[in-house]
This record gives structure tokens, sequence and C-alpha cells, in this order.
């Protein structure tokens, strides 16, 4: 048969018709999910529950997707699922995703159609879960992505990512934004005698700088061990004292210490009055006075944290006025065995060299004592009591601010036999527990069964504030074995956390993500896995 030329082009053409309508190799299309450590926070609309990249391989574009298949199975809190939906980012920003499928029907195994096919050339995917106001704070869930189907049919499997794990529950205690607040940081975190949980936190009403701004210090106040939490209460206000404006008298840092023999609870933060502008650590200056320097300041309950005390100033009791700055840990103090009242503290020396310290007191609160600087160039600081009846200072460490990668970027530790008058290094020192340069939490629970054990949380890396982690030791700090660790939050956060018992059998820690704080309850069982 002769070929014309016209008849060559319209094969030609049919043949390019039929190209366009042939559905793409799915073997080019590969589908990758992972459940990250994060929890999955009652009280947020968006979690993070699988993250799915979708990737276009062998040059290949243009595939449109149509809906996801999931499965919940293993999961043992699908009735604190409210609602799910399929969020989608181009950028791969989650804070910038949309909403582009949803199901009510929450059941082991369902699907998610998107509103209309999306050809994912670039971007990220996201399965997020809502949950019910009050969930069960003991559950798990466990997501898989099975399967994608692309709008010709065809059946794309996932793979899911060994590094994968159930997920908690947790609660976001307070958001950035609620009750037109713009910041809430610097958690502490006790339980009183009662077994009620006082969480103490400040309050950034503007913005998220330290002190000197306008921010007061906060109260969460939970009866039931954490499942909810009564409306927050505002504890410290310097107001408008000596005529100046609000945001010129903040007071913030807090740490909270329960009184084991009077169920008096304290609050001890910085209040720093004047200096408009500028920053505490550098603005306050040696003296006494509220005009010259930052002032330590406590109030206290005696009815289990319903009502608060005017504002306690016990800075010239304690302070040293060639000191430019002195205030607490923050976080939390303890009781020691023999009654004594302890907080973690901090001093900026008359060569503006900072100290940590311990401040305590042995007749209930009426009056305290300063003890020496612990080492130089330590900043935030808690304290336990170990078996022996010594004091373990545990401390931020400014030597940290260069993010070395080296085996000395760590926490630095102290111990000492008389309350703060002397110290000395603890083997560990800088070595044990790594950090980048942050706030952490260490507290001590006298086990029936395993003796004194040491809980610690903080970031553990050495370069940035990420991997929020539960630390465990056996042995008065000298090691933390990685069987008894537990990550908590594996993404940047502003870092700081503190952790108290809720009961026997649970820790309940109070840590900072950004700009806000959430709050886990955690089985000691996950910590004491051999």
């Amino acid at each position: 048969m002769k070929i014309t030329f016209s008849l060559l082009i319209a094969i030609l053409c049919a043949a390019l018709v039929t190209a366009c309508k042939t559905p793409q190799r799915s073997d080019s299309l590969t589908i990758e999910a992972r459940q990250p450590v994060l929890p999955i926070l009652a009280g947020r609309e968006k979690n993070k529950v699988l993250a799915i990249t979708v990737t276009n391989g062998q040059g290949q574009s243009g595939t449109a997707i149509h809906s996801f298949s999931f499965s919940l199975e293993g999961s043992s809190g699908l009735s604190d699922i409210q609602r799910v939906q399929l969020l989608y980012s181009e950028t791969g920003d989650f804070s910038k995703s949309g909403v582009v499928g949803t199901q009510s029907a929450v059941r082991t195994e369902f699907d998610i159609a998107l509103t209309e096919p999306i050809v994912a050339d670039t971007g990220e995917f996201w399965l997020s879960l809502e949950l019910v106001d009050r969930p069960d704070l003991s559950q798990r869930i466990t997501a898989n992505l099975l399967a994608v189907e692309l709008s010709d049919g065809t059946r794309v499997p996932a793979r899911m990512s060994p590094q994968s794990h159930p997920q908690r529950i947790g609660l976001a205690l307070r958001q950035a934004g609620e009750d037109g607040v713009d910041t809430y940081r610097i958690p502490g975190l006790a339980t009183t005698n009662e077994g009620t949980l006082i969480g103490v936190y400040d309050v950034r009403y503007d913005d998220p700088v330290d002190l000197q701004e306008n921010v007061d210090v906060g109260l969460s106040r939970s009866t039931d061990g954490g499942q909810t939490w009564e409306e927050m209460k505002i504890i410290m206000d310097m107001q408008t004292f000596g005529g100046l404006p609000e945001d010129q008298n903040g007071i913030g840092d807090p740490a909270v210490l329960v009184d084991r023999n009077t169920n008096t609870i304290w609050v001890a933060a910085l209040w720093l009055h004047g200096f408009p502008g500028e920053r505490a650590w550098n603005a306050s200056q040696p003296g006494i006075e509220p005009a010259k320097t930052g002032q330590f300041v406590l109030v206290k309950s005696k009815d289990d944290g319903l009502t608060w005390s005017d504002p306690i100033n016990v800075t010239a009791q304690m302070k040293n006025p060639a000191w430019q700055l002195f205030f607490n840990g923050p976080g939390k103090g303890i009781t020691m065995s023999d009654g004594t009242l302890v907080f973690a503290a901090q001093f900026k020396d008359e060569n503006r060299i900072p100290h940590s310290t311990i401040i305590y007191s042995k007749d209930g609160g009426e009056t305290w004592t300063v003890g020496t600087g612990a080492k130089s160039e330590t900043t935030e600081a808690q304290v336990v009591e170990l078996s022996d009846g010594s004091l373990m200072l545990n401390m931020r460490d400014d030597r940290n601010r260069s993010n070395r990668q080296d085996t000395l970027n760590g926490r630095s530790v102290a111990i000492t036999t008389d309350l703060g008058q002397t110290w000395t290094q603890h083997p560990t020192s800088r070595r044990a527990l790594q950090e980048s340069n942050c706030m952490a939490s260490i507290i001590a629970y006298d086990h029936p069964e395993k003796g004194k054990v040491l809980f610690f949380s903080n970031p553990d890396t050495k370069v940035t504030r990420n991997h929020i982690t539960i630390k465990t030791s056996f042995d008065d700090g000298m090691t933390w074995p990685e069987e008894n660790q537990l990550e908590l939050y594996e993404e940047n956060t502003y870092g700081y956390s503190c952790m108290t018992m809720v009961d026997e059998d649970h820790i309940g820690i109070l840590y900072e993500g950004n700009k806000e704080l959430y709050f886990e309850k955690i089985a000691l069982t996950e910590l004491f896995a051999e």
C-alpha cells in the first residue's frame, strides 16, 4: 500500500492521541510514608500522623492521584479520634498545608478520596487526626499508608519507613494565640500531696522575647492526673508597680516547689522593674532595689493551688549587692528528706560571670539562704537529692554556645553535701548528657523495687533544640542506658521541659513547642524496658 504524506500525518496523530491516553507506568512512582516521633495533641486541629512523599522517577511527571488507603490497625485509641483529614502542601510546609480530603467514619481501614485529583510532582501529603476534647492520654495510634490509587485506576503500594512508631496522645495545654497571648514559655510542673498537678509558665502577651516585656506567670491545674485542666489563672502580675506600665513590670521564668510537710506550694520568679526595651540578662545591675536590679519574688498557696498570696520579695535576704542579677531555676524545686526546701538558682557576679547555685529554707519558707556558685558560666539548673542525701545540681553550661560536635558539649553536674557551701564536680559532668544549650529537667523517684531512680529530659542533641527525650538512671546519674530512653518530639522547639511524678506509675512532662506548651503522661514501663 502506498502511504501518502497526508496518511502518514494521520497515523502519527492517531499514535500521539493513543499515547496521551495511555496511563503512565506506575513503577515510575514511589510512595513513601513515615509516622513521625511526635504526639497527637488534643486541642489541635491538625496533627502530623503520617508524612507522605510522592516521587516521580525516570523523568516521569504529571501522574494524577485520586485517593489514599490507610490502616489504623494496632491503635488503642480509635474512639478518641474525632476527625480524619488529608493535607497537602506544594512547598512541603505543614503550617501552610490545606485540606484535600476528609473521612468522617473512623475505622481500622479506610480510604480518603481527594476533592479533586492532584498531580503531585512536588510537595508533601500528611494524614492528620483531630482528637476529642478529653482523650485517654494512655492510648496510642498506629497508622500505615497501604496504597495510593491513581486517576486511571492504577493502585500503587506504599513503602512504610522502618523508623515509624506508634504515636502517643498528648495535650496542647497552651497554644500560641490562646486567650490573646502571643507566646507561652518556661514550664514548671509539680504534684501536690493531694495528687493535684500544678503547671506554671510565662504568659508572654505581646511577643516571644524574654524580660523586659509584658509578661505574667500563669497557672494550669489538674486534679485527675492531667486528663483535664482548669482554666488558666494568673498568679504573679506586678501590674503597674511604681507608676510604670505593665511592659516595664514583667515577671517570669517561674519554678514551682511543694513543701511535702505542709503541702504549701511555692512559686518563684524573676521580676524586672523599668529597663524598657532591654533584656533582663544584660540590663539588671548591681544593687538591691527594684529600680537597680532584678528581683527574686515568691508567691505561695496553702489550699492546693486554688488561691495565692501577694508577691513576697526575698531579694534582700539573699542577693549580694555586688551581683548584677540573681533569680531562680526555672522549673521546679524539691523538699529534701529532712524537710529542707530547695530551689535551683543562678547569679551573675560582679564580673558579670554567671554561676548556678541553690537557695534553701529550713523553716518552711519563712527565710531563705543562698549557696555559693557551683561552676562558672552555668545558668539554668535543676536539683535532686541522691541516695546518700547529697544534692546533685544539673546545669546548663554556656560553654556549649559554640555548638561544637565534641564529647564535652553537654550538661555540667556538681554535688554538694553542705547545702551549696562547697561543690564537687561529678564524674559525668559535660560528658553523659549531651545538649546544645538549653534548660533541662531532672527529678528523683524512690521506686519500691528499683530504689532511687533519676529521670532527665532535654533536647537530646548537640546542635539544635530538637529530639526532646526522657532518660533514666538507676545509679545516681553515673549512667543513662540507651534502652531506658524515650524520645517524645523530634522536631525543632523552644526546648524547655519540666517533669513530675503524676503517681507511682507515671511521669508527667510539660514541654515547649514553638510558642506553646504540651503535656504528656508517660508510663514508667516505657522507661524500664530491659
